[in-house]
């Protein structure tokens, strides 16, 4: 294929600016997930195959025990959350592998960037 041929254009979605989430917070269309927690999916559904989404959790809450299949990416983009590991603040990357298990929550509220290889179990 050379670059002057054409080729069709494709749906995909496009955060610019990522790292600035929080003054535009407001324009995302959140949904309700866990008490205290929202979530705005950028693909995927969550219950079968490859998921990403923007997680934005109010100060003192959670998201309950639960065992990932695949492997899941954190991109902390605004605040700090954390989990039995410890604390994961701002422009953090984490990579949890498949197996593992955690109780995630945010003392100050935080805004997350997560991209699950497999769906998520909550135990």
């Amino acid at each position: 294929m050379r670059l002057s041929d054409p080729v069709p254009g494709y749906s995909r979605p496009e955060l610019k600016n990522l790292l600035v989430t929080v003054p535009a917070a407001k324009e995302i269309a959140w949904e309700p997930y866990r008490p205290g927690v929202e979530i705005y999916r950028l693909y995927g559904n969550g219950l079968d195959g490859p998921s990403a989404a923007l997680l934005r959790y109010e100060a003192g809450s959670a998201v309950p025990l639960h065992e990932h299949s695949g492997y899941e990416h954190i991109l902390v983009l605004a605040g700090a959350q954390e989990d039995q590991n410890g604390v994961i603040e701002t422009g953090t990357l984490v990579i949890n592998p498949p197996g593992t298990r955690h109780a995630v929550s945010s003392r100050s509220g935080c805004i997350v960037l997560v991209i699950y290889e497999r769906p998520v179990r909550f135990l």
